[in-house]
């Protein structure tokens, strides 16, 4: 059965989800590339290296962000918003953004692309020796889809 997600089973996939597919429009190129991310009260904060990704929203900052949580192919949930960056240079912005990366709930084992750098988790003080740029999202508009099979692993109709 194919069905759209409310809007706290949105909130919910996006809260509880670490790595985001980030979609960026810039110069007539548009680049869709992974990204870790932290979700909370209608932002998604994240941490990136100076590149393309970067350049590109620093022209563009309307943004599309989608999660997925797949369980197989017959039992899906996938939210898409979209929204404005919004670089952050100031201390506090980036010491709120550090503070909610750091506080993820990460599987067992993780890999060192979702760890900001070697030293990772840092703490909220030490954000000036953070290599790389602090950003978030401003979630504007969001909308969410699911499909499952039943029990028997037939198509509901």
């Amino acid at each position: 059965m194919f069905g759209t997600l409310d809007q706290q089973e949105i909130e919910e996939l996006l809260g509880r989800q670490m790595i985001g597919r980030l979609g960026c429009h810039a110069d007539g190129m548009t680049y869709v590339v992974p990204i870790s991310y932290a979700y909370t009260d209608g932002y998604i904060y994240c941490h990136s290296m100076d590149g393309l990704k970067m350049a590109m929203l620093r022209k563009n900052g309307q943004v599309c962000f989608q999660v997925d949580d797949t369980k197989e192919l017959s039992n899906w949930r996938s939210v898409i918003c979209w929204g404005d960056f919004e670089e952050l240079d100031e201390e506090a912005g980036r010491i709120e953004a550090l503070s909610l990366l750091n506080k993820r709930h990460f599987p067992v084992r993780t890999s060192q692309k979702m760890q900001i750098n070697a030293e990772w988790p840092f703490v909220e003080a030490e954000t000036g020796e953070v290599k790389g740029i602090f950003f978030r999202i401003k979630v504007d508009n969001k909308t969410g889809r699911f499909e499952h099979a039943d029990a028997s692993g037939q198509f509901a109709t």
